[in-house]
């Protein structure tokens, strides 16, 4: 059996956990999950963007790479919620542009991740789901986390708009784009095996090119 690395990828509320554990009870893959109840800067953030911004994404940018480190090291198929990636593409980026991340922080943050990304090995393969402003909100509403209550549309969209246009520059691993509108793969059956079926068919191509 090939050993994999998967790596989960999308808006604040789009299944990525949710994908992640459904993945390691059908597949008998490892998970990792995304560093969110943890993070001592999350609350802050939230309530101030500006001044929490560069700590809270130091924060998650280290757990992802520890993360990283971690199941690099493991003998079995791994998927990991939510990619180092997306921590500077989208994220940092994004607080950058609003002019919530001051130019010499992002800076900073910047340079440490491309050294650090060069040298990383990139996941088999990146699912990336994609959610309408609607889904998302409808989904973060449901999980009820005091510290997102706050979040708006704008924001969502604003970040919507940076993942499909780091989706269509990414080319460090092949990308498998999942419309998550309209499906609920927790709950419903058919919808969880037609997105395991996708899952499957990518990783098979994959193996099919490697095989040349």
């Amino acid at each position: 059996m090939n050993k994999y690395f998967i790596a989960i990828a999308g808006n604040i509320g789009v299944g990525k956990s949710t994908l992640t554990t459904l993945l390691s009870r059908e597949m008998g893959w490892e998970p990792f999950y995304e560093a969110v109840d943890d993070n001592p800067y999350l609350a802050d953030f939230y309530q101030d963007m500006r001044a929490w911004g560069f700590h809270s994404q130091i924060f998650f940018l280290s757990r992802r790479l520890h993360h990283h480190y971690q199941l690099m090291q493991r003998p079995n198929t791994v998927v990991q919620d939510r990619s180092v990636y997306e921590d500077a593409e989208i994220f940092a980026c994004n607080l950058y542009r609003q002019g919530l991340m001051s130019e010499r922080d992002y800076a900073s943050y910047r340079e440490l991740y491309d050294v650090v990304c060069a040298l990383l090995p990139p996941p088999t393969l990146l699912i990336y789901l994609r959610g309408s402003v609607d889904t998302l909100l409808g989904r973060i509403a449901t999980r009820g986390r005091d510290f997102e209550r706050d979040i708006s549309g704008e924001y969502l969209a604003q970040l919507n708009e940076l993942y499909e246009e780091w989706v269509g520059h990414f080319t460090r691993c092949p990308i498998l784009t999942i419309s998550t509108d309209g499906i609920d793969f927790k709950r419903c059956q058919e919808h969880r095996c037609m997105v395991f079926d996708q899952i499957r068919a990518a990783l098979h191509a994959q193996d099919l090119v490697q095989a040349r």
